[in-house]
């Protein structure tokens, strides 16, 4: 069955300022379309969206809707009347005839999920919770095309998770802006790139997008060597852009392994040391490791007479190096975990250790550090001057405030501008090159991610990748977490915790297996042990395993060198097209059993290891 058009732009142009934004750009929006709209930070996604809500006028080019067709927006700013209630704020966006007892209740299916209460009154909403009421009020619409910019701004994990169900299952069509890759990869089935002003068109979902987009750029930049050896002027994302700074990460990534490989064993090693029945005082090298320590630590909040539990009886670590990911909905004790070790929340009973060389930089999510007459110029130069000081005062280096805002993706134009006078992505970034001058040996990031395009991501994950310090990262964003941390801490509510070595995908394998029977750990009284057991050995299939895996990575990677050959062919390209994206998607076929034959293999030598100890 043909597809069904819902509207069409159709060769439009539009300027701002005189300077040209699209030019010939066309597409379609056809039921049922689930498409992520991505492109650089200023490529007017944004303006695209409006142009289809017809909140704009074309310069020229033709806009159609197919009679009857309901259009749904999700905008970054919200606009409401401060005396609605929630309820009647989400009901205003339907039809008078529509504001019935069946639309109030599914209304209410929408908000309570979403973390909020119909009575509410918007002028008393948080501007997160604002984005909320939005959001509901564009799901409540029931529109034919649903448009959504950045809709996981400000949602715990939970919501986001429950807003991906819905989507799922949503009949019309779904065009979505939003930084956070795992949610665009598990909605989307197709990705419109913005890219100078056109439309390129990937066949694939996000979660192959990138290794698509590669591919198109190596091809073009191939072409552009070949006729006119202007790539560098052309493509500023290209060697160092944002193609190289990709690949950096993906190195880095395969490097964060072999880091939380390591804290997991030193973790466990001062774990052991640590379980005595009489705790022994930390000598000096064992203590500057040490960046705090729980132990027994119970924390609760008295709310309206009644006991709210944090923490009961908490046991943790936190050494020097490790990258800790904080999870948890709304009210589970993120905020209070971040304060006791900030030393801003007391203990109702345990005992916390903090070292006395703790030094924390502090992101908040609600910029209380920025002040918002202060101009950009004078926030990264408190003290005055042209240049921002890096480091601490013995390793200090001194580099040009134009510099310096280039670093994180600022026009330096932007340096005389009001801090009030920036959007919230732009306040988040001045937020971070005011903090990362001068980190200190701990930073604690509360949801950074928020308000952030891809690019900043990128650029924001590179720099923490070189942080030699403590990190510990508070944030829904499932992807950024799996690039960043070495271990997740999951605050399930009721004071139930669970800490696990590894990124997000590892926390979600681990919580979501069922639970074993609890063992209870000898206590040790001696420090002679039986001798213990001989160890286990790897079953005949995974040493083979073992010994097979390389020689078949090796044998992938040899296909994918020949690939690579015809790839490289300018002529390929232009003459047989379905040939080159046929030969594309094998070389990513390859990539991905390599990647998994790795896993598997990593697993298999950290099972041997084990067993081997």
């Amino acid at each position: 069955m043909n597809a069904r058009l819902l509207l069409n732009l159709d060769n439009i142009t539009l300027s701002f300022g005189g300077k040209p934004l699209f030019e010939g750009l066309s597409l379609n929006i056809n039921d049922h379309d689930r498409i992520c709209l991505v492109g650089k930070n200023g490529a007017g996604k944004t303006t695209l969206m409006r142009l289809m809500m017809e909140d704009l006028e074309l310069d020229g080019g033709s806009r159609f809707v197919l009679s009857g067709t309901r259009i749904g927006y999700l905008a970054q700013t919200v606009q409401h009347d401060a005396t609605q209630t929630v309820l009647e704020f989400v009901l205003a966006g339907l039809p008078a005839d529509e504001q019935n007892e069946y639309n109030h209740y599914l209304a209410d299916r929408v908000i309570v999920p979403l973390g909020l209460a119909p009575e509410m009154l918007m002028n008393t909403l948080s501007g997160g919770q604002l984005r909320r009421a939005a959001l509901a009020r564009a799901l409540v619409y029931d529109p034919d095309i649903l448009l959504l910019d950045e809709p996981t701004n400000h949602l715990d994990l939970e919501t986001i998770e429950w807003l991906e169900d819905y989507l799922n299952g949503f009949r019309g069509a779904i065009i979505c802006i939003s930084h956070d890759r795992r949610f665009l990869a598990n909605i989307s089935r197709n990705v419109w790139w913005l890219d100078r002003g056109r439309i390129r068109i990937c066949p694939f979902g996000y979660g192959e997008f990138e290794e698509w987009m590669d591919e198109q750029i190596e091809h073009e930049t191939r072409e552009l060597q070949n006729l006119a050896k202007k790539v560098e002027a052309e493509h500023d994302w290209t060697q160092g852009g944002v193609t190289g700074r990709r690949k950096r990460n993906v190195r880095r990534l395969r490097e964060l392994g072999n880091l939380r490989e390591k804290l997991r064993r030193d973790k466990a090693a001062m774990k052991s040391r640590s379980q005595k029945i009489e705790m022994d005082a930390l000598d000096a090298p064992t203590a500057s490791k040490i960046v705090a320590e729980f132990k027994n630590v119970s924390k609760h909040f008295m709310r309206d007479g009644k006991k709210i539990p944090i923490l009961e009886e908490f046991h943790h670590i936190i050494l020097k190096g490790d990258r800790l990911g904080i999870l948890g909905k709304n009210g589970s004790g993120k905020s209070t975990f971040i304060k006791l070790i900030m030393n801003e929340e007391p203990l109702n009973s345990g005992h916390l250790f903090r070292s006395k060389t703790l030094n924390v930089s502090y992101f908040d999510q609600n910029r209380t550090e920025l002040v918002p007459d202060k101009t950009v110029w004078d926030t990264l130069c408190p003290d005055g001057g042209h240049f921002v000081h890096l480091g601490e005062s013995e390793n200090e280096k001194a580099v040009h405030v134009r510099g310096y805002l280039k670093r994180f993706l600022f026009d330096p134009a932007i340096l005389e501008h009001k801090v009030k006078t920036l959007s919230g992505g732009q306040q988040n970034r001045l937020l971070l090159a005011k903090i990362l001058a001068n980190p200190g040996n701990v930073i604690i990031l509360d949801e950074p991610t928020n308000d952030l395009d891809m690019d900043t991501l990128d650029m924001l994950q590179e720099m923490l990748s070189d942080y030699a310090g403590t990190l510990i990262i508070v944030s829904h964003d499932r992807d950024f977490l799996d690039r960043i941390v070495t271990e997740v801490i999951g605050f399930e509510g009721d004071a139930k915790v669970h800490a696990v070595m590894g990124g997000y995908s590892d926390y979600v394998r681990e919580t979501k297996q069922p639970a074993k029977p609890e063992k209870k750990e000898a206590v040790i009284v001696t420090k002679h042990q039986p001798p213990k057991k001989p160890a286990a050995k790897l079953s005949y299939g995974d040493t083979l395993a073992l010994q097979r895996i390389p020689e078949q990575i090796a044998a992938w990677q040899a296909e994918q060198e020949v690939l690579k050959v015809s790839l490289d062919s300018a002529e390929l390209y232009a003459n047989e097209p379905d040939r080159f994206m046929q030969m594309v998607q094998e070389f990513q076929k390859l990539q991905h059993k390599i990647e998994e034959a790795e896993n598997r293999w990593l697993a298999l030598e950290e099972k041997r290891e084990k067993l081997s100890g």
